[in-house]
């Protein structure tokens, strides 16, 4: 069974935090909030975050501030962006930082519940594509220490990237589909 989602709730105000992780909890989340953008800071540097819901406004440092720091973190977390006065400027600019959506308040639940569930997919989706690209970079690898091995894997390297035709001789038998193979899973990486 995977493990449940984990969801921080970030808002100055008391009864929004407190009906939002209830209503999250309910629907099978692990809810935790946090009333300053410098908490959300503190909490989300410790990982293990599926998605941030972030109020714009936050006393101290603002939620945009806030959501451009999370997105250097490593393996940041979905952020949803909240506002109660918000204009099509701080939506965009906050989308162009990496936010997953923009929501106004006041909140519907039915809308709150789609975002997280959305975002969790998403997040889950993507790292599940990590974990293939990185299956798939390192089953078809060429191995060996000796100069020609190196030189091999320093040119299917360097021409990887590039969408030319290789021309690879030598014997016949593995090492030529071995290198073919290597090479087209680091032009799948490249992509």
């Amino acid at each position: 069974m995977a493990p449940k989602p984990h969801i921080l709730i970030v808002d100055d105000e008391a009864g929004i935090r407190e009906s939002l992780s209830s209503i999250l909890t309910d629907e099978g989340y692990v809810a935790e909030t946090a009333d300053s953008a410098e908490r959300a800071l503190e909490r989300t540097s410790h990982g293990g975050l599926d998605v941030v819901l972030l109020d714009v406004w936050l006393p101290g440092m603002d939620g945009l501030e806030a959501l451009s720091r999370i997105q250097t973190m490593p393996h940041p977390p979905a952020v949803i962006m909240i506002s109660g006065h918000a204009t099509i400027d701080t939506a965009v600019r906050a989308t162009k930082l990496g936010a997953f959506d923009f929501i106004e308040k006041p909140l519907t639940l039915e809308k709150i519940i789609v975002l997280v569930r959305n975002a969790v997919q998403q997040r889950r989706l993507e790292e599940e594509n990590q974990t293939l690209r990185s299956e798939l970079g390192h089953r078809h690898q060429v191995i060996g220490d000796s100069i020609p091995m190196k030189a091999l894997r320093q040119q299917i390297g360097v021409t990887a990237p590039t969408n030319g035709r290789v021309l690879i001789f030598g014997e016949s038998g593995r090492y030529r589909q071995g290198a073919r193979r290597a090479l087209a899973a680091r032009r799948q990486l490249a992509q």
